[in-house]
């Protein structure tokens, strides 16, 4: 060994003796033992709504379209961004579009459908080309669980049935007959109903007393159709902490005739003006932070109400809106709600999916807003271009969840402050799949704190460890169409693994997903 050599040798265990000497800001401790629960893979569900550039110019450029490589108008490279996600179920067609949209009216030859007007998304028209048939066809490529979002704002009751039967009736009837003289012979078989969305707000501004009873009318008429497919019937929950909402809900609807309760919840600062999507300064950074880890709060005390009426947890918990929201981009035509998606927006995915993993008992399903082009979408198109963005990267990180066993953590955390404000700075997850590997999440969203952390893993055995990690120079980066691999996922090795004891120092604003095996 010579004398260089020799040296960075010294080097290497001095390195190492002063990271084992230094004593962690955050310990995290994993309970295997108390290990129960099953993190479903439809937490990480995506939301498309008629809205701005997310179906039209986004997902759908139509079938005549010859620049853009597509099936059936559907643009490929969307079709295989969201494979490699495995994305596990996409809402359609609203949000709020959906209390206005007239299923009927997007069957059948489309040069025979009438159009409309969106009245909720910039007053455009649209020719109601893309209809039941193009998106759950669209989800069966996918190998996707639709979830249809009901018209109960100004639809009937009937109009709910007949569509259920045209997706879901295998038999003769006039609904079946009518799916098959549009071209589709086998039923589709949808399992997720939305009952009427946003109730309280755009879907009728009604009260909790009046949608449960409400409620109760339309759930009573839906079935299945097709032998044992039972349908999850969704109720139109909450908005962040109306707790009086759910409390109702609950207290006047049987467990027999609900299947699940939505909330909806986005990481908005002020809703007059919420903020730029990539020029915002630390103040703003800081308080859509706290907005979106509100998220645990919320989940928390509506799970604990629930808990109330439905002790044996057969109602689950759908998050099926949640995201970062901010003015929209000016310079985008027909861009509503178009905002570009920066290290920020990693952030708030990472915080809001460990949350919903940790609640894995009662939160079994929740929804991006939204897949393309609309609030924190996790795709961006510009005519034949298309980029990824951080939130796909994080979303992509995080596949390792899926249908893994939750293993409980405890975090002796410290907190990221401004003024007398503060907020918990890292935010954990961790599971262990059918092959025996464990993954742990970590973020760490200071915005000026690179953080160490100390892992225990005594109680996991293994004999390899890796790591990846979504991060930046800056939390305003963001991946563009001139470079659209700004921000992806890398390896990551700079961690210590030493009896048992994993310590890592989290950059400030990253996110690191370790595998141990």
């Amino acid at each position: 060994m010579n004398f260089i050599q020799k040296h960075l040798l010294l080097f290497l265990i001095l390195t190492l003796t002063t990271v084992y000497s230094q004593k962690a800001d955050v310990t995290i401790k994993i309970n295997t033992s108390q290990a129960k629960d099953t993190i479903s893979k439809h937490i990480y569900g995506h939301f498309a709504e008629h809205l701005g550039r997310c179906i039209y110019d986004g997902f759908y450029v139509g079938e005549d379209n010859t620049t853009i490589s597509h099936t059936d108008g559907v643009r490929n490279d969307i079709i295989q961004a969201l494979k490699d996600l495995k994305i596990p179920n996409l809402r359609w067609p609203g949000g709020c579009f959906a209390d206005t949209y007239h299923w009927k009216d997007g069957i059948g030859k489309k040069e025979d459908r009438p159009t409309i007007v969106n009245r909720w998304w910039g007053g455009v028209t649209e020719d109601n080309s893309f209809g039941t048939h193009d998106f759950l066809n669209l989800c069966e490529v996918l190998d996707a669980e639709p979830y249809l979002s009901a018209n109960v704002g100004s639809g009937t009751v009937q109009e709910l049935i007949d569509w259920v039967q045209y997706t879901n009736h295998n038999l003769q009837s006039p609904m079946a007959d009518l799916r098959r003289e549009n071209g589709r012979e086998k039923p589709w078989n949808v399992k997720y109903w939305g009952v009427g969305n946003e109730a309280w707000g755009c879907g009728g501004n009604m009260r909790i007393e009046y949608y449960a009873d409400l409620y109760r009318k339309y759930a009573t008429f839906m079935a299945g159709w097709s032998g044992d497919n039972k349908i999850f019937r969704i109720a139109s929950g909450a908005t962040g902490d109306d707790y009086h909402w759910t409390e109702v809900l609950m207290k006047q609807v049987p467990y027999e005739l609900m299947e699940a309760v939505a909330l909806h919840h986005y990481a908005v600062i002020d809703w007059t003006v919420k903020g730029p999507s990539k020029d915002f300064d630390s103040e703003i950074y800081f308080k859509t932070m706290k907005a979106a880890t509100l998220m645990e709060e919320y989940v928390t005390k509506h799970s604990a109400i629930m808990d109330k009426y439905d002790p044996e947890n057969k109602v689950a918990l759908f998050v099926d809106e949640w995201g970062g929201w901010y003015d929209t981009e000016p310079e985008i035509q027909n861009g509503v709600l178009y905002q570009q998606n920066t290290m920020r927006d990693a952030m708030i995915a990472a915080s809001t999916l460990n949350t919903f993993n940790n609640h894995a008992r009662r939160v079994k399903m929740a929804n991006i807003a939204q897949a393309v082009n609309v609030l924190q979408a996790v795709i961006l198109t510009d005519e034949e271009k298309m980029i990824l963005t951080p939130t796909y990267h994080v979303m992509k990180m995080y596949a390792v969840h899926h249908d893994a066993l939750l293993l409980p953590t405890e975090v002796d955390n410290i907190y990221y402050s401004l003024g007398d404000e503060k907020i918990p700075a890292i935010s954990v997850s961790a599971s262990r799949d059918d092959d025996n590997s464990t993954h742990i999440s970590v973020s760490n969203i200071h915005l000026n704190k690179n953080i160490l952390v100390e892992i225990d893993l005594e109680k996991i055995e293994y004999k390899n460890i890796s790591a990846t990690i979504v991060t930046s120079s800056k939390v305003q980066d963001h991946n563009t169409f001139e470079n659209p691999e700004n921000i992806t996922i890398k390896d990551f090795t700079d961690f210590k693994n030493k009896k048992g004891s994993l310590k890592v120092t989290i950059p400030a604003f990253s996110v690191i997903t370790f595998e141990i095996k």
